[in-house]
């Protein structure tokens, strides 16, 4: 029987059939239930359904029914909402609560799911019914499961128009707050959290789609902000809301982690970045065997580091060599782009991978790269993911600009959280390694693996640059200064070959840079069962 089917009927045979046909036990109630329910799916109506379909967005249900395993939602409150009724007890008009929750399947795994219905008004507190976005938040931590927020709206927060409906203000936080936030923020210790903006986004919303492990935007549709283009113009600031929160604002600043096309590569994206993760901090991430040789050798890693010290090259190749074919997955490209950061599998095993970028600032930590390595590390860290990194930094970055910007304060935090780290990691030094910055380059408290390709170089920091600095008098002195530094320079760059270091134990190998991948995947194997579930030492903060 489906919704739609009429309640069951008693057969009628002999004597019956003059009898009425009195509905079964509690069909009654059933068919009430079931007009509630059908109600409850028409959402804000038919004209905003089409309004909110014609804006090129999908509704908050076809939402959900994209992002999860075909038939699986299991809604929670289906026909809580607000109802007008008769003088005899009859509904006569009914607003559905606009956040829709449950439980569903991701590629067969069990997940928290909650949308905003931005076609009743705007997903704005007016219609809201607060325990619901709550209970969404309690349901994920307390059953140990992923939640996803498909944000639209402000996410259940205030709208003025609240004050005339409920006839007073509210005051944020404190023990009256029904925003749960406490939830929203601690769950990040906890759970996988993916945030989806997939409209304009403000205040609370932003807020929650920001509190999230893994936060992704939806280009020219979505925009996310403190408070939108009304609130700011009044301030002298008129703005598009593309102009205040567009994607390439938010990610360049660190706020959203990725920006996609459609709702659907959002969806995907989000599927993909559980695929990496347990479903909760009392559980290791999951293995996915895939066709990939652990034992793969690419010949083009021998001259992948150029033998000019200053000339860049592109690190985003060496990680599709080394890791499972098509397997990494970047986090905040658009941002802090001198370090990159991303999950890979090795031999199916996840990971996660820290790797210098020379083509943003040389490879050097900025105050932006710094805060992406400690929200990047404390998530490896939180859900027991080994971490790969490989290393080209010749430290943090110098001048002005990077002194305005507290980059030693933002350093000094980077190698905190690195040192805090318990989890196995492996470190392959493929060129530069250099000044307090390098000492990031893994945590010392533990025993790590540390490898170097023959391009390795390290120090307190580079030649160039220092030797002016350490042999200014001894230069000024010659008769012919730049010979004379030249002459300093091949020196010191013969003792600074790595070979050197490996003769006192300081790095474990030198080794072959076709040799890495077979030596990562040893790696992950060797750290898998090290893996161990439960708490980190500290909680994860958005």
């Amino acid at each position: 029987m489906t919704d739609d089917s009429p309640p069951p009927r008693a057969a009628l045979t002999g004597d019956q059939t003059q009898q009425s046909q009195a509905p079964v036990g509690w069909e009654p109630e059933l068919a009430e239930l079931r007009q509630r329910q059908a109600l409850a799916r028409e959402m804000g109506g038919a004209e905003r359904v089409a309004r909110q379909h014609k804006g090129g967005r999908l509704t908050v249900r076809e939402r959900i029914d994209q992002m999860l395993d075909p038939g699986t939602f299991k809604e929670i409150g289906s026909i809580a909402g607000k109802a007008t009724y008769d003088n005899r007890g009859n509904i006569t008009e009914f607003m559905p609560g606009n956040c829709v929750f449950g439980r569903g399947l991701v590629d067969g795994r069990p997940v928290a799911i909650a949308g905003d219905d931005f076609t009743l008004r705007g997903g704005s507190a007016d219609a809201s019914i607060k325990g619901k976005p709550k209970m969404s938040e309690q349901i994920a931590a307390q059953f140990r499961m992923p939640i996803i927020r498909l944000i639209e709206g402000s996410g259940g927060g205030g709208s003025v128009k609240t004050i005339e409906t409920t006839g007073r203000a509210n005051l944020p936080g404190g023990l009256g707050e029904t925003t749960a936030f406490d939830i929203v923020a601690n769950n990040m210790s906890q759970v996988p959290v993916v945030g989806l903006g997939l409209g304009s986004v403000a205040g609370l919303g932003a807020a929650r789609l920001v509190a999230s492990h893994y936060s992704v935007m939806v280009k020219e549709m979505a925009a996310v902000f403190v408070a939108g283009p009304p609130v700011v113009e009044r301030l002298g600031e008129p703005r598009t809301k593309q102009e205040l929160g567009g994607w390439e604002i938010q990610l360049g600043c660190g706020a959203v982690d990725h920006a996609v096309d459609t709702e659907e590569e959002a969806f995907e994206a989000a599927r993909r970045f559980l695929s990496y993760l347990p479903s909760s901090i009392h559980d290791v991430p999951p293995r996915m065997r895939g066709w990939d040789d652990p034992g793969r050798r690419d010949e083009a890693l021998i001259s992948a580091i150029p033998r000019v010290k200053k000339q860049a090259y592109h690190m985003r190749r060496i990680i599709e060599s080394v890791f499972d074919k098509g397997s990494f997955f970047e986090q905040g490209r658009m941002f802090g782009r001198s370090i990159i950061t991303g999950f890979a599998r090795l031999d199916g095993w996840p990971v996660a991978v820290l790797a210098g970028d020379p083509l943003f600032d040389g490879g050097a930590w900025t105050a932006d790269a710094c805060n992406k390595i400690i929200r990047f590390v404390d998530m490896a860290q939180t859900f027991h993911l080994p971490i790969v990194h490989l290393v080209d930094c010749p430290g943090f970055q110098v001048g002005l600009r990077a002194e305005s910007s507290a980059v030693i304060r933002w350093g000094v935090r980077a190698l905190s959280a690195i040192n805090q780290t318990t989890v196995p990691w492996c470190s392959i030094i493929v060129r530069n390694c250099y000044g307090v910055g390098g000492l990031g380059h893994q945590p010392v408290g533990h025993l790590c693996l540390r490898y170097a390709w023959p391009s390795a170089s390290w120090g307190s920091l580079p030649l160039e640059g220092g030797i002016e600095a350490a042999y200014r008098a001894e230069i000024d002195a010659a008769d012919d200064p730049q010979a004379k530094q030249d002459e300093i320079e091949e020196r010191l760059n013969r003792l600074r070959s790595p070979y050197r270091t490996a003769e006192s134990f300081f790095v474990d190998e030198i080794i072959d840079p076709r040799d890495t991948r077979k030596l990562l995947c040893d790696f992950a194997a060797l750290a898998a069962p090290l893996r161990t579930p439960g708490p980190a030492s500290f909680g994860m903060r958005p």
